[in-house]
């Protein structure tokens, strides 16, 4: 702020361009990240990207039982189906790390004065962990096996 209280329109136009790249920057890396999700016993492998786009589906050979087809492909159906949430459920963790910092009102921003009192309101808290949630970063390639998700 100015002296007299008078906000720099400079300031915050730069940490409004700024926010606006790190927000850019994010959304990339969650559309370059792929995550994996297993099931079975990792006889069913998904990859989806950070935006919960299937990218590639691994059948093991033991999924199969040649003398029962029809079980076998509903069974490998399940499988897809459950690898594929686990996998859009580490997404949704991800995408909840990445975007944190812009789910506020920009008051944890660096760069970017609070502008809370501005609108008549509080600064924004920081969110409590859920639970099961460690507060690890996951990097893009990284997977969250079946038996380590909350």
């Amino acid at each position: 702020m100015e002296p007299g209280g008078q906000l720099d329109m400079q300031q915050i136009l730069a940490a409004a361009a700024a926010m606006q790249d790190q927000l850019l920057n994010a959304q990339q890396e969650l559309a370059d990240a792929e995550v994996l999700g297993t099931a079975g016993g990792g006889l069913v492998t998904v990859t989806v990207n950070g935006q919960g786009e299937l990218l590639d589906v691994t059948i093991a050979a033991g999924a199969i039982d040649p003398a029962d087809p029809a079980e076998s492909a509903q069974s490998i159906a399940d499988l897809v189906l459950a690898a594929y949430r686990a996998a859009c459920g580490a997404v949704d963790d991800l995408q909840e790390r990445t975007m944190r910092p812009f789910t506020g009102l920009a008051g944890g921003m660096p760069g970017m004065p609070d502008l809370s009192a501005l609108m008549g309101g509080q600064p924004p808290a920081e969110p409590a962990a859920g639970p099961g949630e460690t507060g690890t970063s996951q990097a893009p390639g990284d997977s969250v096996p079946d038996d380590e998700r909350g």
